[in-house]
């Protein structure tokens, strides 16, 4: 029954509001999201678990009765741990299954002194803008197949103009109207070209002409993107967004290029779908998504937390305090200006992480601290842990490079014993050298095949080639027993 309401999960009705969700066996329960990111992820099940509660917790929310729901805050969650262990693939898997909008930011680049252009609510702005562009995509899959067929109507006006039949009664000095040889000779001349018409478009949708060059008139966008303003951020980007709506209301410029028939279609059904789009609808569902359902995910935030020193005061860095501050309104729910009109930020849930190697959780602000009420600690990678990430995601680092090799008529397969040999490997440089998580695999998985994969094809094509514990030890052997080799490839 688990995988029943699973496959209903995977298309369901993007034309509801976001407001009037409903609970039932089309939506994920907090199970089935743990199940899913399982796919993903290995291990880090007290992790998976607050952001399923999270998840579900919206969608119970926007089934509260009016007056209450604007009570219900989101629980934002903090993640504790160390890099590579899966924090950010977390957040990101979630805003999948969620078909939310996603924004991933480091705190530490707000307190680079001159970071032009930067401040703390482009956060916002930039998730603004990916919900337009998310809200825009699904449309544009809406209105394909009609924005297809105007554009092979246009294609064929190109190839085939069609002829203007004029009027061609006329009127005779007596006052009788009559038909004369002109108009039998236009109704011919109609009927040949109609027929002319419904020879090209056989041949058009047969695909016989697609290589063939035409002449047309495409749009240009040289007088677009060319104006910067400068000025304070929030009025910088108002003025930006008023800008852009006058320049879309003058006439662009067009003018002639030479593109393949197969080019044109595309260009023209670009064109088509950008007419048959509301964009003014587009961008309400996209705010009302983003303040509904956003999700902002806020990594290194330890890096903007202030250590304690061991005089009791605190690090002479003030910025990172100055950081928080300017987080503080946005977490907590304020109104940010962004060209799409303004954000609300009440029910937008922030997941923030860091390793906390050398600050504390503690070390944040009072006032932040608060506003992460799910604090949940992930655990170092183990040399179980490795191999299950080798073998068991659907994005498994093995099958990826099964399948790179596949496209060049390689079978590339690994025996279990290299598997188990390799994250030991990972797991034992991890320990010995700097812990980086699961991207240790990367390093390792890339000098074992170093020499294989630069060989291919001229050396390797089309055999079997199997990796072995024996070749695993000849290719890491000197990189595990030599300390100071492992830090400069590794």
């Amino acid at each position: 029954m688990a995988d029943q309401n699973e496959s209903k999960v995977l298309e369901p009705d993007e034309n509801k509001a976001v407001n009037k969700i409903l609970i039932s066996d089309e939506f994920l329960t907090p199970n089935q999201i743990v199940s899913r990111l399982d796919r993903y992820i290995i291990g880090q099940q007290e992790a998976k678990k607050a952001v399923a509660i999270a998840l579900r917790n919206r969608l119970r929310r926007q089934n509260v009765s009016d007056d209450l729901r604007d009570e219900i805050m989101p629980n934002n969650i903090i993640m504790i741990g160390p890099t590579g262990v899966g924090k950010t693939e977390i957040a990101r898997r979630l805003a999948k299954l969620a078909r939310a909008p996603f924004v991933k930011v480091e705190a530490s680049k707000f307190t680079e002194v001159g970071y032009v252009g930067r401040d703390v609510e482009s956060m916002i702005r930039d998730l603004a803008d990916q919900a337009v562009s998310m809200v825009r995509s699904e449309k544009s899959q809406e209105v394909k197949e009609k924005a297809a067929a105007l554009a092979e109507e246009r294609l064929l006006e190109i190839l085939l103009p069609s002829v203007p039949v004029g009027s061609y009664e006329r009127e005779d000095e007596e006052g009788v109207n009559g038909v004369g040889e002109e108009k039998r000779n236009a109704d011919l001349e109609e009927a040949v070209n109609r027929k002319s018409r419904e020879k090209m478009l056989e041949r058009l949708r047969s695909g016989r002409m697609e290589d063939r060059q035409i002449e047309m008139e495409i749009s240009s966008d040289s007088q677009g993107g060319m104006m910067q303003i400068f000025g304070p951020l929030g009025q910088m980007e108002e003025l930006g967004g008023i800008m852009q709506d006058l320049m879309s209301g003058l006439p662009k410029k067009r003018k002639k290029r030479r593109v393949t028939i197969a080019e044109a279609r595309k260009i023209l059904e670009q064109e088509e779908v950008q007419k048959l789009i509301d964009m003014d609808a587009v961008i309400k569902e996209a705010v009302q998504k983003v303040e509904e359902s956003g999700i902002v995910f806020i990594d290194e935030i330890d890096k903007i937390a202030a250590p304690t020193t061991g005089g009791g005061g605190k690090g002479p860095d003030v910025s990172r305090e100055g950081v928080q501050r300017d987080l503080l309104p946005i977490v907590e729910g304020s109104n940010v200006a962004t060209k799409h009109g303004m954000v609300r930020t009440d029910h937008v849930l922030f997941i923030a992480s860091g390793a906390f190697h050398v600050a504390k959780p503690s070390d944040l602000i009072p006032e932040l601290q608060g506003r992460f009420p799910i604090r949940v600690e992930l655990k170092s990678l183990t040399e179980e842990d490795f191999y299950k990430i080798l073998t068991q995601p659907k994005n498994a680092l093995i099958k990826q490079y099964k399948a790179l090799l596949h496209t060049e008529g390689v079978e590339l397969e690994f025996t279990d014993e290299a598997i188990k040999k390799l994250a030991a490997i990972a797991a034992q440089v991890n320990e010995a050298v700097e812990n980086i998580g699961a991207r240790r695999l990367h390093t390792i998985m890339t000098n074992l095949l170093e020499e294989l994969m630069f060989n291919i094809p001229e050396k390797c094509s089309d055999e079997q080639i199997v990796i072995d514990e024996v070749m695993v030890d000849e290719k890491l052997s000197k990189i595990i027993t030599d300390r100071d080799l492992s830090q400069y490839i590794l």
